[in-house]
């Protein structure tokens, strides 16, 4: 690293890679996943590339605010996760006041750039979401209730309300269908990579539920939180008059994912645990799900019938 430092800019880029380290770039990209397919159902064909653009840069600016507030509140478990002790702010590599000054500029371009560029609508959602996860879930929820996971997981549906909001300028009962997959979707995609660093959890004592419950009712719960949200896929065809092909790839997504979690409880129920509990597998399918199912239904508003 000393060898980086001494280059020409090295510490200047390394500097840089801290800042974008603060906003999570990974999450940031699945939340985005979701926004141009909500845009593209909403518009009933192509949105303009423009408003697309500018949507998705509105709405990095802002996952990338609550991130790094995430990452200032958090600092100080982030310090005896093994997980998250070489973020910058546990670190020291940015200093609590830089990064606290860094997420609130973020979240004033957000706000102002889709108030002056978007719409009133999708900056006052923009607003909610980031109020959500850093106030309701970081604050909150996260170091006091089991339940985190599930009702912090509001501001990562959010994306899809700005999204439908920066076309229309307003909500519709399938924007609230798509908010409700995403929902339930939350719990069984957290949730395993919650039992792979458990031992994380409970030394910086957050009650994530599988570090207080055992890996049997964290997998039934995963199963009924898994069947809400295949509902909730197929309450879409009626409510935005999906065809087949968008009805069968939601029944077969579905299905697959739904056995992952099944399997993944049988294992629990036979007392597997480690890699033998399958979780992380659960973890990734969730990721497969959520990207393919939103790809259908941006593929399947093009389709001549």
């Amino acid at each position: 690293m000393a060898n980086y430092d001494r280059r020409p800019g090295g510490r200047f880029l390394r500097r840089v890679g801290a800042y974008v380290a603060l906003t999570k770039p990974r999450v940031i990209e699945l939340l985005l996943v979701t926004t141009i397919p909500t845009m593209i159902l909403a518009e009933g064909g192509w949105p303009s590339v423009w408003l697309m653009v500018a949507t998705l840069i509105g709405g990095a600016l802002a996952a990338g605010s609550a991130n790094a507030f995430n990452m200032y509140l958090d600092r100080d478990i982030d310090k005896v996760m093994n997980r998250t002790k070489r973020r910058p702010l546990a670190t020291g590599e940015i200093s609590a006041r830089a990064g606290l000054v860094f997420s609130w500029v973020l979240c004033a371009l957000a706000l102002a750039w889709f108030a002056l560029v978007v719409n009133l609508a999708s900056a006052w959602l923009t607003a909610a979401a980031i109020a959500i996860y850093v106030v309701g879930y970081t604050m909150i929820l996260k170091r006091r209730t089991p339940q985190n996971i599930v009702w912090g997981g509001i501001a990562g549906c959010m994306p899809v309300f700005i999204g439908w909001a920066a076309v229309t300028g307003g909500l519709s009962w399938s924007a609230l269908a798509l908010f409700g997959v995403i929902f339930f979707w939350t719990p069984p995609h957290y949730w395993p990579l919650s039992i792979k660093f458990k031992r994380d959890y409970a030394a910086a004592d957050v009650p994530m539920l599988p570090v207080v419950s055992d890996d049997r009712r964290v997998a039934a719960e995963m199963v009924g939180y898994t069947l809400a949200m295949i509902a909730c896929s197929v309450v879409l065809v009626p409510l935005a008059g999906m065809s087949w092909v968008y009805t069968a790839v939601a029944a077969g997504l579905g299905a697959w994912f739904l056995a992952s979690t099944i399997l993944m409880l049988r294992r629990a129920k036979r007392g597997a645990t480690g890699k033998r509990l399958g979780a992380m597998k659960v973890f990734h399918a969730s990721i497969t799900y959520l990207s393919v199912l939103f790809l259908a239904v941006a593929v399947d508003v093009f389709l001549p019938f």
